[in-house]
């Protein structure tokens, strides 16, 4: 009687828990649409590739380190200056290929992705976080026959356990909701009004101030991210956090750019509140948990205005980057009209600042721009530089101006911190640079060592260019001797293609069961048209940028699946490849 008295109290609390969450309204209504003063020699400088693969007399590549049986040469690629080949299409330079005695050189091709200058700080700070781990707590084992019987804790453990579970699939169920909304506006057949402005619909975060520190492109970041999750959460995040992130040794004098925001999201270093840290005390407190996850940021294609319109309906806000004559917001220029807030710079620069386009206006008239504009149409973009610059903070950039918009980051998936319980990890720099074996399709793989009884539910990647293929496989009971036993890869889990680029969370088809202590792989197959290097790598480019970490991660890649060498022993590079995992 006592047995079936609790079961009734337990399944109506489930009940009564699983109403409240479809009657609270759990399931997110997408709202409806109506620095750097960075050195100028850091963005100038994008520097031209160099190539570099074991090649035979013919040019083509032996493979004699990595024992493939086909032809295809190992590259590493430093991205230059930007050209129209689709090598690298957004931000690739000539390539120059080293020769010795007319035949190729067996020196490796390091492609980078575009620097903005140097930066100084010191290694105190470093964090050496390589996954996330949150203790395990006890869970009762609870029978139904012949087994001991449950006593009130372990009840109220189960009950616990019940309706954690129905928070977690509802909140599945709001995340594929809006990703699929978000889908709909950036891919889908809808009419885009003449203009926009996110400030009317709420979705604009209040203007802040960077000061003389060089950390717009934290600013940036951030606010980006605020955007995203407007109207619903409203949030304030810190930039001192970002731009005291010690895996990079630049300082807040010195600039950065967007790659180094993608680092730190991805890797789970951040966000955290203004509260946790606030802006400008020249300090930032260690062991701070990020109060978000971000799982998905795409990099949209230069200069497609409709596309960049599209995200600003979807997301709230574009992160972007200008080259502007100004250093504050007091500062003057011939290319800046006060009067109406305008700015147009109509030559082509590398990028000094860095804004976020929150709307625009299709009819905003030329003149505004004193003569540098050739038509109408602006975009409405929000700045750092505090409410006495332009309308209270934000200012209209040009369609003409030759900079804007060449550069687009769009935070497409801000979850939870609870969406998984472990990140596994060891690319805290983040896509630093491209591999790949001189053709668009390569493979690459990460074994890591699990924490506990966990599941495999999601890998993360970059896809380092637009249209990229994936298929992704995990591997359990990796032997120590790693690189022979990959080729048995087993079942795909998860496929598909990205029209963008940037970085991606891919769930799993179902998920995969490790255990304590167990050796897994997690393994894609990545096929970029027009690229000769489709996996992004992390490695130290020399830069006095990036504090780089070898000795974190055992990578593999393979030209087609079957042989595979060692990425930090062969190329002194680790793979930015994730794994997330929930506890069972």
């Amino acid at each position: 009687m006592e047995a079936a008295v609790r079961r009734f109290w337990c399944w109506g609390i489930v009940g009564a828990a699983v109403l409240l969450l479809w009657g609270c309204g759990l399931y997110e209504e997408y709202p409806k649409s109506g620095d750097n003063n960075a050195e100028q020699n850091w963005r100038n400088g994008r520097s031209g590739n160099s190539e570099q693969g074991l090649w035979d007399e013919e040019g083509r590549n032996t493979n004699e380190d990595w024992q493939a049986e086909e032809n295809g040469n190992i590259e590493k690629g430093q991205q230059g200056e930007k050209s129209r080949n689709k090598e690298a299409d957004w931000q690739s330079g000539e390539n120059i290929t080293a020769k010795k005695d007319g035949k190729k050189d067996k020196s490796h091709m390091i492609e980078q992705i575009r620097q903005y200058g140097p930066d100084k700080n010191t290694k105190e700070d470093r964090y050496n976080r390589k996954y996330e781990i949150q203790e395990e707590g006890n869970r009762p084992e609870i029978t139904s026959d012949g087994g001991q019987k449950p006593d009130a804790d372990q009840w109220s453990v189960l009950v616990s356990d019940i309706i954690g579970q129905s928070l977690y699939t509802a909140k599945q169920r709001n995340r594929k909701l809006r990703q699929e909304r978000i889908s709909q506006i950036l891919e889908g057949d809808i009419d885009l009004p003449v203009s926009y402005d996110a400030r009317k619909e709420g979705r604009a975060a209040p203007v802040k101030d960077q000061k003389g520190l060089g950390t717009c492109w934290a600013f940036s970041s951030l606010l980006a991210l605020e955007n995203s999750l407007l109207p619903t959460e409203e949030w304030d995040f810190s930039e001192d956090h970002m731009s005291h992130n010690p895996n990079f040794i630049l300082g807040q004098e010195n600039g950065g750019e967007y790659t180094m925001s993608m680092a730190y999201l991805l890797a789970w270093q951040g966000p955290v509140t203004e509260e946790q840290d606030p802006y400008g005390d020249g300090v930032s407190p260690q062991g701070l948990e990020p109060v978000k996850h971000v799982q998905e940021i795409q990099i949209l294609p230069e200069k497609e205005f409709e596309v960049i319109k599209r995200a600003v309906l979807a997301c709230g806000g574009v992160q972007s980057s200008l080259y502007t004559t100004m250093q504050n917001g007091q500062s003057r220029s011939e290319y800046y009209n006060p009067d109406t807030s305008a700015y147009c710079y109509p030559k082509e620069r590398a990028p000094n600042h860095d804004v976020v386009i929150v709307g625009w206006d299709d009819d905003f008239p030329k003149e505004a721009f004193r003569g540098k504009a050739a038509g109408n149409g602006a975009f409405l973009c929000e700045n750092s530089w505090g409410t006495e610059f332009g309308e209270e903070g934000f200012f209209y950039v040009s369609y003409y101006d030759e900079n804007l918009g060449r550069t687009n980051i769009v935070y497409t998936a801000v979850e939870d911190s609870d969406n998984f319980d472990l990140i596994y990890q060891s690319d805290l720099c983040g896509w630093v640079g491209q591999m790949g074996y001189g053709e668009d399709t390569a493979w690459a793989a990460n074994v890591y060592t699990a924490a506990g009884r966990e599941q495999v539910e999601a890998v993360g990647f970059y896809a380092t260019d637009q249209n990229t293929a994936y298929q992704v496989y995990v591997i359990r009971y990796v032997p120590d001797n790693a690189a022979p036993e990959l080729k048995n890869k087993g079942n795909i889990l998860a496929e598909g293609e990205l029209r963008n680029a940037g970085y991606y969370t891919i769930s799993l088809k179902e998920p995969v069961h490790v255990e304590p202590g167990e050796r897994f792989a997690v393994m894609v197959r990545l096929t970029t048209p027009g690229t000769v290097h489709p996996i992004a790598i992390e490695y130290d480019a020399e830069n006095e940028k990036s504090d780089i970490d070898l000795s974190d991660g055992e990578g593999y890649i393979s030209y087609e699946g079957r042989y595979w060498g060692s990425a930090e022993e062969k190329q002194g590079c680790n793979i930015c490849l994730k794994a997330y995992t929930r506890r069972r």
